[in-house]
């Protein structure tokens, strides 16, 4: 785990960041990476961790179906009323960087509806290395890699992994497993993103996603400050 909080620097207020009643609006996160990285099982895991201090809600988004909004509902990580999916019909990258609108309607659904929210976390689908959020769609952007997709994937880089607020290299549990050099993977990381935090994070072991909660913490101070 690489994280210092130091040099997280304050949440940028977007000209949006109230509301038409004048409230504040929700910190928007967004997490994208490649398909099968763990975005999902992240989501889950921060909505349990944060559950009980945060009011929150989540926006999936995929292709043609709701398979990741269904799973985040299987797992009861939020009441369901709390949990919403935006079918893109086309390349993800287009519903989070490009033709933000159906997003947009979904988290303000979700505030009028459920709210006040303090957070809304909106999943992208699959991603590849050049996908990034609009900044009229999330105020943040988690970008979430594995070690099983290559020890090689901070070195290629990519606007996903230089660019990113927080870099989380996910599933390092796998790497004995294949062939993953994570010293390797942390040294490409830093070269990539200087002083932008990353973090080293398994699910099936502790801390688990505690390092990234402690992030999402700080980022909603600063929101809220």
């Amino acid at each position: 785990m690489h994280l210092d909080h130091s040099h997280d620097g304050p949440a940028a207020v977007s000209a949006d960041a109230r509301r038409p009643d004048g409230s504040r609006r929700a910190l928007r996160i967004g997490l994208g990476g490649p398909v099968g990285s763990g975005k999902t099982a992240t989501v889950a895991a921060l909505c349990r961790a944060l559950r009980a201090e945060l009011s929150l809600a989540v926006v999936t988004n995929d292709i043609y179906t709701r398979e990741d909004a269904e799973f985040l509902l299987r797992e009861a990580v939020l009441p369901p009323e709390r949990i919403t999916a935006v079918e893109t019909g086309a390349c993800p990258h287009t519903a989070i960087r490009d033709d933000i609108s159906a997003n947009l309607e979904a988290v303000e659904d979700l505030e009028d509806e459920v709210g006040p929210l303090d957070l809304i976390l909106v999943e992208s689908g699959g991603d590849n290395l050049t996908a990034t959020f609009s900044k009229g769609l999330v105020d943040a952007q988690i970008f979430v890699i594995d070690v099983a997709g290559g020890d090689d994937i901070p070195r290629k880089g990519g606007p996903g992994v230089t660019t990113a607020d927080l870099l989380v290299v996910n599933k390092t549990d796998l790497a004995p497993y294949v062939g993953s050099d994570l010293a390797r993977m942390a040294a490409d990381a830093k070269a990539q993103r200087a002083e932008l935090p990353v973090v080293f994070q398994s699910l099936r072991s502790e801390p688990g996603v505690t390092d990234v909660a402690g992030w999402v913490r700080d980022r909603l101070a600063a929101w809220t400050a």
